[in-house]
């Protein structure tokens, strides 16, 4: 059984995602900030006859928390198949270039991009154990410099000084993961759900979740 950590798994896609794996047969380490609601997440899951999930407390911002999960998902196998880095937040609004400050940029480039680096940095060794290890960045369209200089795209308009630079950053580390792997068996990808109903957008997404973990 192939073993998958996803981080912020506890809602929304990440939960959606870990759904709809544990239904192909998947293991699933529910990595969640909050280790409560990682295990209310979990609950509901194994409620639904879906059992082969466990919670993992991990902070993706906070290096001894990443840690932590290390050592406690390397107590549980010793092999990790696939890391699916989909924890992020978005920083709130406004976020205007001339006026956002330097601390948002942090917070947000924290979870979005440093978290991103120090969970796979982390578990590398795990996953060079896999015959076929995945690694899945979840990012955005927001964060692609083509669509936001072509004035004809639908959201051409929705800028944001700090979350799309953050997935633009996001996108650049995963295509040099990528090329750093290129002769290895991992396969790197980033993934852009859409723009999906969750309270992370307070459900003005126009996708469901469901659609956004296939």
């Amino acid at each position: 059984m192939k073993k998958v950590l996803i981080t912020g798994a506890n809602k929304s896609i990440g939960l959606e995602t870990a759904r709809q794996l544990l239904q192909k047969g998947y293991y699933i380490y529910l990595g969640s900030r909050n280790l409560k609601n990682g295990l209310e997440a979990v609950e509901k899951l194994k409620a639904e006859g879906l059992n082969e999930v466990e919670a993992i407390q991990i902070d993706v911002s906070d290096d001894e928390s990443v840690k932590a999960a290390r050592a406690e998902i390397g107590k549980k196998t010793e092999v990790l198949d696939v890391l699916i880095n989909n924890a992020g937040i978005n920083g709130g609004l406004p976020q205007t270039a001339t006026g956002a400050s330097i601390d948002a940029f942090k917070k947000v480039f924290d979870t979005n991009v440093f978290g991103v680096v120090r969970v796979t940095q982390s578990f590398m060794d795990l996953l060079k154990k896999s015959p076929e290890p995945r690694i899945v960045n979840v990012s955005s369209g927001m964060g692609s410099l083509t669509l936001h200089n072509d004035p004809t795209w639908k959201y051409y308009n929705n800028k944001g000084a700090i979350y799309h630079p953050s997935k633009a950053a996001l996108n650049m580390y995963t295509i040099v993961l990528a090329y750093e792997l290129r002769d290895t068996p991992f396969k790197v990808n980033a993934v852009c759900p859409g723009f999906v109903a969750t309270d992370f957008n307070n459900h003005r997404g126009t996708g469901t979740v469901a659609e956004a973990g296939t």
